[in-house]
């Protein structure tokens, strides 16, 4: 490993001579000047690792030191030294970008951990990071050789997920493909697990037995936020959110928040059409279709199509629940930049608004572009690059804007879920259907359809999974893991074409559990 060179910059640099012998004994190869002038000669010329700078010298001073050291050398930490307490002097040195703060005397300890923090930190936390990983991943391989129930699959997510976040930030990039294939072996336990259980789940009262589902969210978070308080509800469903996704814009928001959050499984198929619906109804897909089927109409290769109706179902649900509501249901659905601006540009006319729900259907264009674009598959190759983008969308979205002023409204309460996350899908399962089989990727409805029970749910009366019918012969198959079904005509020219894109309707813990999220101004 190179050797870490230290500049140390003080006029009585004799005195600390000890300290700088103490540092080379350390490994360190430490360089000294007496004055401004020619400790940035010494950073004009030679790599330096870290400086420590006087405060009080004669000739240039050291704050005017620090700023011309930051004019050749932006990145290089510069550690101020000083006998000199007072406040305005510490508000001035770091808001010259220093790194840390020292105030003599100074003892060689002190010094000594400065330096590991800084030189050494990021090994250090690897270190750590690594040891804490191999633990973890040894526990949930323990884990998954016993019979979990539905709370446990959500711990493991949470700690699948935060993995994939901690270790997207280490040096060596050699853990991630261990936690990829770790995430392949759960998801395919996860897929057995909730096969077997699945019908068990939605004929069931709740219970500690059965996760929350889609159906049970309105009514068992938002319903009693609006009977117990008159305050401005707003409730967002984020469509196609991942919880990587939602952990990244969590960190923006808790600025402004106090945030809780609680998980929930989607229903299946794992799709726009039918999850959202079920969301804002509170009832299963085949039971939207009997009792309202004028707001069951649509085609599935077009999901806006299907979704025509929420504000309608939700507005039924309230009715059934007998939610009063101070004034009229606010719905928006934001479908492009534009809606979202103008939504932004007016959120303060909502304040006086009971409920106000908002459907943001960014994250799935980001999903469904990335699918047909080159550009968006090179900006956005892995999940850890997806999570930069949701990152940067976010980060200069109106969405975190409207957040930001709803901040500032009193007693104020934000509710947000989402109807399904996504899966970056790797392999393909060939799939048999006549012409009428829905176009799907991750689920699909049709007559005569064939595909290997390894890849897929078989779904034969529809009644089971409570999903419409159809028609007398239609069937379901719901794919598990990170399959995508495929045609056998141009097979090869659509497996590649497919794979490696963001999908959702099938069976994984990435679109499966989902957070729910409530969220009270600071």
């Amino acid at each position: 490993m190179k050797q870490k060179t230290i500049l140390w910059v003080d006029d009585e640099i004799d005195l600390l001579r000890s300290h700088v012998i103490f540092l080379s004994e350390k490994g360190f190869n430490v360089l000294t000047e007496t004055n401004g002038e020619d400790a940035l000669d010494v950073v004009r010329k030679k790599e330096i690792d870290l400086i420590f700078l006087d405060e009080m010298m004669p000739g240039i001073g050291g704050l005017e030191v620090l700023s011309r050291i930051k004019e050749i050398n932006p990145q290089v930490p510069v550690v101020m030294v000083t006998k000199n307490e007072e406040e305005f002097l510490m508000e001035e040195a770091i808001g010259s970008k220093i790194t840390d703060y020292l105030t003599k005397p100074v003892n060689p300890s002190q010094i000594f951990l400065v330096c590991k923090k800084i030189l050494e930190k990021k090994k250090i936390s690897d270190q750590f990071t690594t040891k804490d990983y191999l633990q973890d991943l040894n526990q949930i391989s323990t884990l998954l050789q016993h019979n979990l129930d539905h709370s446990e699959w959500i711990d493991i997510q949470l700690k699948l997920t935060n993995w994939d976040i901690e270790l997207g930030n280490l040096s060596d990039l050699s853990l991630l493909q261990t936690l990829t294939e770790q995430r392949k072996d759960c998801n395919k336990e996860f897929s057995k697990f909730v096969e077997k259980n699945y019908r068990t789940w939605i004929n069931s009262q709740p219970s500690d037995d059965v996760p929350t589902l889609t159906t049970q969210i309105v009514e068992k978070y938002l319903f009693p936020i609006l009977r117990n308080s008159d305050s401005p509800v707003f409730f967002f469903v984020i469509d196609c959110l991942r919880m990587d996704q939602w952990l990244i814009m969590e960190s923006l928001l808790s600025e402004y928040f106090r945030i809780s959050k609680e998980y929930y499984y989607s229903i299946l198929p794992t799709a726009t059409s039918y999850a959202r619906n079920a969301l804002f109804a509170g009832l299963f897909p085949s039971e939207i279709e009997k009792h309202y089927p004028e707001l069951w109409k649509g085609n599935d290769d077009d999901e806006r199509s299907m979704n025509k109706y929420e504000k309608d179902l939700l507005a039924h649900l309230l009715e059934r629940n007998r939610i009063k509501l101070r004034n009229e249901l606010k719905y928006i659905k934001i479908i492009d930049p534009e809606v979202g601006r103008n939504f932004e540009n007016n959120i303060m006319s909502y304040r006086n608004n009971h409920l106000t729900a908002v459907v943001v259907n960014f994250l799935d264009m980001i999903a469904h572009g990335r699918s047909d674009s080159d550009l968006l598959k090179e900006i956005a190759p892995d999940e850890r690059a997806y999570r930069s983008l949701t990152n940067s969308w976010f980060t200069h979205s109106s969405l975190l804007s409207t957040f930001k002023a709803i901040s500032s409204m009193k007693n104020a309460k934000i509710f947000i879920t989402t109807d399904h996350g996504a899966i970056r899908c790797l392999r393909g399962a060939k799939v048999l259907g006549d012409k009428e089989t829905s176009t799907n990727l991750r689920f699909k409805y049709g007559r005569n359809l064939k595909v290997d029970d390894k890849n897929a749910v078989f779904v034969r009366d529809p009644l089971d999974y409570k999903l419409p019918r159809r028609g007398v012969t239609t069937s379901y198959i719901i794919a598990k893991e990170d399959y995508y079904f495929v045609y056998p005509t141009e097979y090869h020219k659509y497996l590649s074409y497919y794979k490696d894109t963001f999908q959702h309707g099938g069976i994984s813990l990435e679109e499966m559990i989902l957070p729910i999220i409530t969220m009270e101004p600071k």
